[in-house]
């Protein structure tokens, strides 16, 4: 086969390129949808009657900011390594805003005991805050992934894990704003097992979702 023919036929069903979204950019864009899910799951299940004064006085400020950061900052990261020139150490960027988004938590359930004692310790059933976090998360996951699905084949579990962290984040963030936990130790087991689930899940699966996300048309 002369050099010519050859050419042409491997130029033939060359399809044009979409460069990918600059990290930041795409961030941005995430973060529009995660606003609007959370924004409408409020506006459905409405707001907690005691959210203004709490907010006032501080008590889940600083919990809801961490979580706001953990989400921002996850998400950045996600979409960093999904770039192949990227440092791997990208996936770092969010674990202080954990540390501090536990680190809240904990000082709530130690404030909580002094005021309350052992009973402020006690953990009970609250099902529906796994599955407000897990089912409005999923569907934010899913955008994540779709919207980073071309590192399919680069660091899908990496960056389908980051997107999991980060939807569950800003899934508790909405379920703060909705829902009263009685202490901070069923906030801490409840959004800590939620948040576990769910990056557990997107970690697992994300990586086929994002190769079936590359090769649909």
């Amino acid at each position: 086969m002369r050099s010519e023919d050859l050419i042409h036929r491997l130029s033939a069903d060359l399809r044009p390129v979409r460069p990918a979204r600059h990290p930041a950019a795409a961030t941005a864009l995430w973060l529009g949808v995660a606003a609007v899910v959370i924004l409408l799951a409020v506006l459905v299940s409405g707001p907690r009657h005691d959210l203004a004064a709490r907010l006032a006085a501080g008590f889940d400020l600083p919990q809801i900011l961490a979580a706001t950061a953990t989400g921002i900052l996850a998400a950045f990261a996600a979409f960093q390594l999904a770039l192949p020139e990227r440092d791997r150490r990208w996936a770092l960027l969010p674990m202080p805003t954990v540390v501090a988004w536990l680190a809240t938590m904990g000082w709530g359930c130690l404030q909580d005991l002094a005021r309350l004692g052992p009973d402020s310790l006690r953990v009970g059933v609250s099902l529906p805050c796994l599955a407000f976090i897990v089912g409005l998360g999923v569907p934010l996951t899913f955008a994540m992934l779709w919207l980073a699905r071309h590192a399919a084949w680069l660091r899908a579990g990496p960056v389908a894990a980051l997107g999991g962290l980060s939807a569950a984040a800003l899934a508790s963030v909405g379920l703060s704003l909705i829902h009263h936990l009685d202490a901070a130790a069923m906030v801490l087991v409840w959004h800590g097992l939620s948040v576990m689930v769910l990056a557990g899940l997107a970690s697992l699966f994300g990586p086929r979702v994002m190769r079936r996300g590359l090769a649909a048309p």
